[in-house]
């Protein structure tokens, strides 16, 4: 498995209490496997995109990436572990206005510490092959909001990582473009070999997928009947 949580259990303070935004969660994704997460708002899906993502320390349980039990370690382990293993795609694209799609791949490099002229073939590599071949050099608001996204996905694959957690990538699109999009993410995820958690609200688009949870107050359960068959 490439990101296994075991009976994670995460709360936050609410009042004289603390309320369980996480309620013994168990949840497991191979590589290759593109897996839905779905749930009304508040019940708890962003906790687990945090957990799994290694930016918050669960109350209890394991949290395992890529074969490496993340109990124990340090904040700085922690954070190479992320850059080395782990992809991040957000709701909003979050691309810098200045800089073309390449040079937002290329940010990741020099992030990262790494040679950013050794990189530029790689990133334009990426966004060709998902089909930005011909808006390498162009900014953002000369792309439309499919193609911004795209540029998002290609940027999250730039560390080459096992687990991408992506978090509602179809909100701002509409039904064609967001099909375009999930059907791209069920590629990725067979094609580089990489597992793939996806928390959406949008359930025109779940025959796409391997694997749907729901979530519900904290509670993650297994939804076999609106997977891809």
């Amino acid at each position: 498995m490439s990101i296994t949580l075991r009976d994670t259990v995460l709360t936050y303070p609410d009042g004289d209490t603390r309320l369980r935004a996480l309620d013994n969660v168990t949840f497991a994704v191979e590589r290759s496997e593109l897996v839905a997460v779905t749930g009304p708002s508040g019940s708890g899906k962003s906790s687990l995109l945090a957990v799994a993502g290694l930016l918050t320390v669960p109350d209890s349980g394991t949290v395992v990436v890529d074969g490496v039990d993340t109990t124990g370690l340090s904040r700085a382990q922690r954070t190479t572990l992320r850059r080395e293993r782990l992809g991040f795609v957000f709701q909003q694209s979050n691309l810098l206005a200045s800089l073309t799609a390449t040079e937002q791949l290329l940010m990741m490099t020099h992030l990262g510490g790494g040679r950013v002229r050794a990189q530029r073939e790689r990133a334009r590599d990426l966004l060709s092959g998902l089909g930005l071949g011909s808006h390498l050099d162009k900014r953002p608001n000369q792309l439309s909001g499919g193609q911004r996204q795209r540029v998002a996905i290609a940027r999250s694959l730039m560390n080459d990582p096992s687990v991408l957690l992506v978090d509602e990538p179809t909100s701002a699109l509409d039904e064609a473009r967001s099909r375009e999009i999930v059907g791209l993410l069920a590629t990725l995820a067979r094609e580089r070999d990489v597992a793939i958690v996806m928390v959406t609200h949008d359930l025109a688009q779940l025959d796409l997928v391997d694997e749907v949870y729901e979530m519900h107050s904290g509670v993650l359960t297994r939804n076999a009947s609106t997977a891809a068959a």
